[in-house]
């Protein structure tokens, strides 16, 4: 199955000069330097992106840029748990260039099913762009269900996708199964990616391929071509990586910010209430990088 917006898809981090201010063009550089990796899409302003601590203006200016710089499908993360705000802001991307929104469950708030349906029904039908359910309850407070996420997909032409990062995917190959033909399944954890392909998912949404595209390139065209041992064995090198990207300590995007750093690439450090970077986490990134590679 080909997918929408590429196999390989880094959420990417949004880089920040030293006094805390969005940095359009290291975001820019940042952006090609991941298409040039081998990245074939990216999503901007989500988690990873640090997308709730970037003003409504910010949001405008990363999306017209990023846009504007890369061939690849850029996928924008629009949303809150605002309704009126999310249309606004998808309406937004649509006007700048964008190719599609990430949609995420509304978080604190704690919506009923039918609230959550009634939320992604409203942002979708505000846009022509392709919209990508974003399921982390771990992160929201709120699973979407799988009646709810079908229901969506049947009733809401442009709801296309998921980005599935709720960790049961066996619940996932009854979404799969179930879903209109065309719908689409993103691994949004890098550690579940090859167990998601292994059920129907055509890709990843990926933290990890900040700098390890390359290997996650070749485990997508491992499986591919049916060589599921090759894939295991990339999967297995790339462990190490999906390890460092995220913990209690530093919780992504800190780990992937001072991985990028070492890399040379301009990206500053995460706003508050990210920070800081641990003391060493930019030695363990060197090392880390350097198994990768070797």
């Amino acid at each position: 199955m080909t997918a929408r917006f590429g196999r390989v898809i880094p959420a990417m981090v949004t880089p920040f000069a030293s006094d805390g201010s969005l940095d359009v063009d290291a975001s820019v550089q940042l952006a090609k330097w991941l298409v040039e990796q081998g990245s074939e899409g990216l999503v901007i302003t989500g988690t990873t992106g640090e997308g709730p601590t970037i003003t409504d203006e910010e949001d405008w200016d990363l999306w017209r840029s990023v846009a504007e710089a890369v061939t690849v499908p850029v996928v924008a993360g629009t949303t809150t748990n605002d309704t009126a705000h999310s249309i606004e802001q998808t309406k937004k991307a649509e006007e700048l260039g964008c190719d599609g929104i990430l949609a995420v469950t509304p978080y604190y708030n704690r919506p009923s099913q039918a609230g959550l349906y009634a939320h992604f029904a409203a942002v979708a039908g505000a846009t022509t762009l392709p919209v990508v359910l974003y399921d982390i309850a771990v992160r929201t407070g709120r699973k979407i269900d799988t009646d709810t996420m079908l229901s969506l997909a049947r009733d809401c032409d442009n709801v296309v996708a998921v980005k599935d990062a709720a960790g049961n995917p066996a619940e996932t190959a009854k979404v799969i199964r179930d879903a209109p033909a065309g719908f689409e399944v993103y691994s949004g954890d890098d550690g579940l990616t090859l167990p998601l392909l292994a059920v129907g998912a055509v890709g990843v949404i990926s933290v990890a391929a900040h700098w390890s595209a390359p290997e996650h390139v070749a485990l997508m065209d491992a499986w591919d071509k049916g060589d599921t041992a090759e894939a295991t064995r990339i999967n297995q090198l790339l462990l190490e990586s999906f390890d460092y990207e995220t913990g209690d300590v530093a919780p992504n995007p800190v780990p992937t910010k001072a991985m990028l750093r070492t890399l040379g690439l301009p990206v500053g450090e995460p706003r508050l209430p990210m920070g800081p970077t641990p003391d060493g986490l930019e030695d363990t990134a060197r090392e880390v990088y350097s198994r990768l590679k070797a």
